[in-house]
């Protein structure tokens, strides 16, 4: 069976669309595309590598691999990051699409049509499968509990808007932090694995008083 690992850059407030120019994504008005760039450094550069260093097939929606396979084949691989373009052009790209309305002309591309066909590659024997952006493709892969393992990527900009990493609808999971980094930029790297159930310690105290009751019995009629 293969891990699917989310691997993603966000802002404060959680935001990860268009990290890497104007003309990533600037749907729904979005006006800050290329607002993780300024950030980039050398210990950026090197979680970055720690996430790329184990065997990965790439996973990712439709928009996002849309995105790559306009850039990737045709960058450089003598140029900056041209080791992340030789890698990406290399490996098994997997393109979630339920329209189906995607080409796949980029080498090692696959079509897959929705979730259940996640499923089913996760089952597989095979490297494990990372994604890169795709946000719907991501909230509906927390949605049907099928994430292992996180890289988030936190860059100290709050956008006030825009496409989210998490959505409601989760499945609840508490994570293990397993390793992190602060950047000399200040973005904070987080490489998390599942670790069971969300733990929950009730800290009021056990004796409530009149006015704590009180309180919980209006939180109840107010739903």
């Amino acid at each position: 069976m293969r891990k699917i690992i989310v691997g993603a850059m966000v802002s404060i407030d959680g935001v990860m669309q268009a990290p890497g120019g104007p003309s990533e994504d600037p749907t729904q008005g979005f006006k800050f595309g290329g607002w993780e760039m300024a950030y980039f450094d050398q210990e950026f550069g090197e979680q970055l590598n720690r996430v790329f260093k184990e065997k990965f097939d790439l996973l990712l929606g439709r928009k996002t691999y849309e995105i790559f396979a306009a850039y990737w084949p045709y960058y450089e691989e003598n140029a900056p990051h041209g080791s992340i373009a030789k890698l990406f052009n290399e490996i098994k790209k997997y393109a979630v699409s339920r329209s189906g309305e995607v080409g796949t002309g980029w080498r090692g591309s696959v079509l897959l049509r929705d979730i259940a066909d996640v499923k089913r590659l996760k089952q597989e024997d095979g490297p494990n499968l990372l994604t890169q952006g795709s946000t719907e493709l991501v909230h509906a892969l927390f949605a049907n509990d099928l994430v292992d393992a996180m890289s988030i990527f936190t860059v100290p900009v709050v956008l006030g808007g825009g496409k989210k990493l998490f959505a409601d609808g989760s499945a609840p999971h508490s994570f293990k932090l397993t390793g992190s980094r602060v950047s000399s930029t200040g973005v904070l790297v987080g490489h998390y694995e599942r670790d069971g159930e969300v733990k929950i310690v009730d800290g009021a105290p056990a004796s409530p008083s009149q006015r704590e009751i009180a309180r919980q019995e209006r939180m109840k009629r107010e739903g």
